[in-house]
């Protein structure tokens, strides 16, 4: 069995792979654990808003493939993985935060006996998160909006209040975990590619994905073919994109 990749290492061997090898399998478990080290992934206000579907039969693949519009990434994987947004479950994941904090410092402690780092926690979580979450047909997010903006004309204050504003933080966290878990199958000499290209309502009813959870990404999984990486990988130069200030 080959050793695993240092970090630097997998970020250099990880690329796109568009054609996956059909005579080399991968392991179901290998890839279960990377997505066990994607959950670890730093995510916002530790709201932990994903959910990870691991797609491993090969019936279920071959549904899909037609709706990455039949791309090589998706008809040759071995294995997928649907990173999956989950900014509906909010309420679920914050009383979950709460009940972690009852498990550290007791439940039902007498606000004068908490300490400062309990007592901001338990206001972070019952108070912050809900206001900042919390929206009615975007009206509730617009309000919020006009408020915040107005605070903001005397102070600093955190300004992405709305609706669409509370989205893009649980797209940007899976995203995060998404990477996670492609450097991780890196690190093991497996291969993967991003896919946003996809008709996201149509693989949220085959696999059956609710109605409140967006798709992120689809990352097909596999071991690469000579072919499967298109040519020599380019960046900007680094210059171009590095600014210190």
């Amino acid at each position: 069995m080959s050793t695993e990749k240092t970090v630097s290492e997998a970020i250099q061997h990880r690329r796109s792979v568009r054609v996956y090898d059909a005579e080399k399998p991968i392991d179901t478990a290998i890839v279960k654990k990377c997505i066990e080290q994607a959950s670890l992934a730093p995510n916002s206000s530790n709201m932990q808003l994903w959910e990870f579907y691991h797609v491993t039969s090969k019936e279920t693949i071959a549904k899909i493939a037609p709706f990455c519009f039949n791309q090589n990434a998706a008809r040759t994987a071995q294995q997928l993985v649907v990173f999956v947004t989950r900014k509906d479950l909010w309420r679920k994941r914050a009383k979950s935060n709460l009940q972690f904090i009852d498990k550290n410092f007791g439940a039902n402690n007498p606000k004068a006996e908490q300490s400062s780092r309990e007592k901001v926690a338990r206001n972070y979580y019952g108070k912050i998160i809900p206001f900042a979450y919390a929206d009615f047909l975007g009206i509730l997010g617009f309000l919020k909006y006009i408020m915040v903006s107005i605070i903001g004309l005397f102070k600093p204050i955190y300004r992405q209040v709305r609706q669409s504003d509370m989205r893009i933080v649980a797209h940007k966290t899976c995203g995060l975990a998404a990477q996670n878990f492609m450097l991780s199958m890196a690190a093991e000499g497996y291969d993967t590619c991003p896919m946003e290209g996809s008709d996201t309502l149509r693989v949220k009813r085959l696999l059956g994905i609710p109605f409140g959870a967006e798709i992120n990404m689809i990352v097909s999984c596999g071991i690469r073919k000579p072919e499967g990486v298109y040519g020599e990988r380019f960046r900007i130069p680094f210059n171009e994109v590095y600014k210190e200030v």
